[in-house]
Order: structure tokens, then sequence, then C-alpha cells
């Protein structure tokens, strides 16, 4: 008896966690769609993003592929897709939108059809190194999206870190003010949030490793600066921490 109510605590506790990981990426992708202006200035992006140059994917796109906003459900399944396959927590969709935001502001540029998957991409791949317990790679991601090389994803990745001037540190205020803007999105839509906002020794950690991250980070960078730079330098860094706490 006792070891079929274990069994079933623990399908309950997987459930509510896959349930709270889908909410959570659910108003992700929604505010990811916010970020689209109403009126863009098509110089204010970089090639690096661009995937007309640097491709996601060897299929056929649509005509007006590069031109027509994505709808929300194409977001959400673009996003839905990497945190699944990668395996990834549900506070990871609050900091990437965290470095989503932080990189328009930085670089000064815009979310548009034809930058806003490497774009999103880039702030999946550096929240979870810095963010996620389990240790992802580039190569990762690769096997995800089967048609993007990791020297791609390297050069990317470094272009993103320096556009946040190596700042990926994230306060547990901001991640609070992220959390409550996601739930109040949700309850707009009448949508049950889960109630998880950062406890005491979550935003000590988040915060102390975040800045352990950005220290190292800014070191390697100092040392690579015509070499590609890769977060992968540091999930040895963000894992000793994690056992240490």
């Amino acid at each position: 008896m006792v070891m079929k109510v274990c069994c079933h605590s623990n399908m309950v506790m997987k459930v509510c966690c896959h349930s709270n990981m889908v909410m959570k990426v659910w108003a992700c992708s929604s505010s990811l769609q916010s970020f689209f202006p109403l009126i863009r200035d098509s110089n204010r992006s970089l090639d690096i993003f661009d995937e007309k140059i640097h491709p996601l994917t060897r299929e056929k796109v649509p005509e007006d592929y590069y031109s027509v906003d994505p709808e929300h459900k194409l977001i959400y399944r673009f996003v839905r897709t990497l945190f699944s396959s990668a395996q990834l927590t549900a506070e990871c969709a609050i900091v990437t939108l965290v470095y989503l935001e932080r990189l328009l502001t930085y670089a000064e540029m815009d979310i548009c059809p034809c930058n806003w998957k490497r774009i999103v991409l880039g702030a999946i791949l550096l929240a979870s190194k810095v963010w996620d317990d389990q240790a992802v790679w580039n190569v990762d991601y690769c096997q995800i999206l089967k048609d993007i090389t990791v020297e791609d994803m390297n050069e990317m990745e470094r272009h993103f870190l320096e556009l946040l001037q190596f700042n990926i540190n994230v306060p547990a205020s901001v991640y609070a003010k992220y959390y409550f803007d996601l739930r109040s999105l949700a309850d707009d839509n009448n949508l049950n949030f889960p109630l998880e906002p950062l406890d005491n020794q979550r935003a000590t950690k988040l915060e102390a490793i975040s800045r352990l991250c950005e220290d190292r980070y800014k070191d390697l960078g100092k040392v690579t600066i015509r070499r590609s730079l890769s977060a992968d330098n540091l999930v040895g860094v963000r894992t000793t921490h994690a056992v240490l706490s």
C-alpha cells in the first residue's frame, strides 16, 4: 500500500511539474510575442541572428516567413520543443525572458520575423547553462535542431554574451518582477499560473550562480576575444557551486 501511495505521489509530482512548465512556457511565448514592435526599423538587427543568413533548417519556408510576425502558437511550439527536448525547468523560462529583453535593450535591436528564433535560442541556451541543475551543452541543442552546427551555436552564443556585455547576473528582485508580470499575463487570459515565486534558498542560489558565471565569462572573454567563446566552459563552475550549496 505504501509503495502504491509513493508511486501515485511521484506521478502527481511529475504531472504538476509538467503542468507548471507548460504554463510558464505558454506565458513566456505570449510575452515574447509582445516584443514584436508595431513599427519596426529594418536596420535594427544583426546578421548573426538573421535566419536568412544563418538558417535553422534546410526545409523551404513560406515566402512571407521573413515579413510576417509569427503567431503565438508558432512561438509556443518552438519554445516548448526546446524546453521539452532539453528537459529544462519552468524557472528557466523566466531567466530566458530576462536575457532576451536585456539583449534587445543593450544591443538596441528589434525582434522581428527573420531573427526571433535565433535570439530566443540564444537566450534559452544561456539561461539553461546558468540556471538549470543539469548540464546542457551546445551539441545537445544541435541534436534538437538537426540542421544547425556546433560552430554556429558557439558563434551565436559568443555574440549574445558580448552584446549583453557579459551581464548575466539575475538578482532575485529582477526574477520576481518577471515572474509576477507573467502571472498577470496569465490572469488576463483567465489561466491558472503556478504560484511558485523564488524562496530564499533558490533566490540566493540564483544570484550566487549568475554572479559566478558572469565573473567567469568576463575572465574567459579577456583571453578569447577573437576565438569562439562558449558557456560550455561554465558548466563545471555552476555544478560545483550547486553541490557546495
